[in-house]
């Protein structure tokens, strides 16, 4: 999907290329998790939030999301975000997506459903 080098740690990209978008974030440690960007609570995109160890905050309304689980740690946000496999070879990132129903939030469709 990318090369390692090309994400920063501590923080996250957005990928359009696929429907709904993922994000994926490098952790400081130096980990790496992915995860449908799109907030559950509101239409926002997980990957301009703010990364913290295995948290992202996000920026409309301040959820917070376990990248190792998905689960909404924080208010208002009530449900999950989809995570999706990573490995990490040879210095390349791929994303292995989530066969799971996405949960998106209200108002907000896939266009192709």
């Amino acid at each position: 999907m990318c090369a390692l080098s090309s994400l920063p740690r501590g923080e996250g990209v957005r990928f359009d290329e696929v429907e709904p978008p993922i994000a994926i974030f490098h952790t400081d440690d130096g980990e790496v998790f992915a995860i449908d960007d799109t907030c559950t609570h509101q239409d926002a995109s997980l990957a301009d939030g703010w990364l913290e160890g295995c948290a992202v905050e996000c920026p409309l309304h301040a959820s917070q999301f376990d990248l190792r689980t998905g689960a909404a740690d924080v208010p208002p946000a009530k449900r999950p975000v989809r995570v999706h496999q990573v490995t990490v070879t040879d210095g390349e990132v791929y994303v292995t997506l989530s066969e799971d129903e996405p949960n998106l939030p209200p108002g907000v469709t896939l266009s192709n459903s």
